[in-house]
């Protein structure tokens, strides 16, 4: 927002004037020799936040065990999980085209978070730089549902879990609307640095180049 607003009496100008004192607020602006000018924004449009979290289990086969899975992801969420097709026959593994293999479940908010963290304290708040993606996400896996504190069941048995979390930053929205879309400016975008820099600092994580 790199711009000078002069001084007019035109009215379109003066409600410009007023939608802009709205949005920023008066510590935004300074008079100057009769111009008004914005100073530099504050870092709130730069903060990193989570935008949503998908836990998918694969069992690769569709029947009792992937009925088990999509039980813990409920018991895990309280949401009613999703089931995902093969999209090829894989006659190695005796998979088949539309063949259900998979479920998953998508968590927001509060409870999201607290997923994460679990998940995390799992892994030691320890993941591999290759866990991140260039577009600022990051994922990563636990092989043992129960980690999360869920009691065992014999009857279910032990699932492993993917964790797949997608950052954002304020104003990601305008790509996502139905009603006249816009694009997110390169500057804006997250990047694999920013991911990395949002998890060292908001759980102290530590970040390898390799596994040990």
């Amino acid at each position: 927002f790199f711009f000078a607003i002069s001084r007019t009496r035109s009215a379109g100008s003066f409600s410009l004037l007023l939608h802009l004192h709205a949005f920023f607020g008066t510590a935004a602006f300074r008079s100057s020799h009769g111009k008004l000018k914005p100073v530099k924004m504050s870092e709130a449009m730069k903060e990193t936040r989570v935008h949503k979290l998908v836990l998918n289990i694969c069992v690769g086969e569709s029947g009792d065990r992937l009925t088990k899975a999509a039980k813990v992801l409920e018991q895990l969420t309280g949401q009613q999980p999703v089931f995902t097709k093969a999209r090829y026959t894989v006659r190695t593994f005796g998979i088949r085209r539309n063949e259900k293999i998979a479920c998953h479940v998508t968590v927001r908010g509060d409870k999201a978070l607290s997923l994460i963290e679990a998940g995390l304290k799992v892994k030691e708040f320890e993941l591999l730089r290759r866990n991140f993606s260039d577009t600022g996400n990051f994922g990563f896996g636990i092989n043992e549902h129960i980690d999360l504190g869920i009691k065992y069941d014999p009857s279910t048995g032990i699932y492993g879990m993917d964790f797949f979390v997608v950052l954002e930053r304020p104003g990601y929205r305008v790509a996502r609307r139905k009603k006249c879309p816009g694009k997110i400016g390169k500057p804006h975008k997250l990047t694999k640095d920013d991911a990395i820099k949002w998890f060292q600092t908001k759980y102290e994580g530590i970040v390898l180049n390799k596994a040990l």
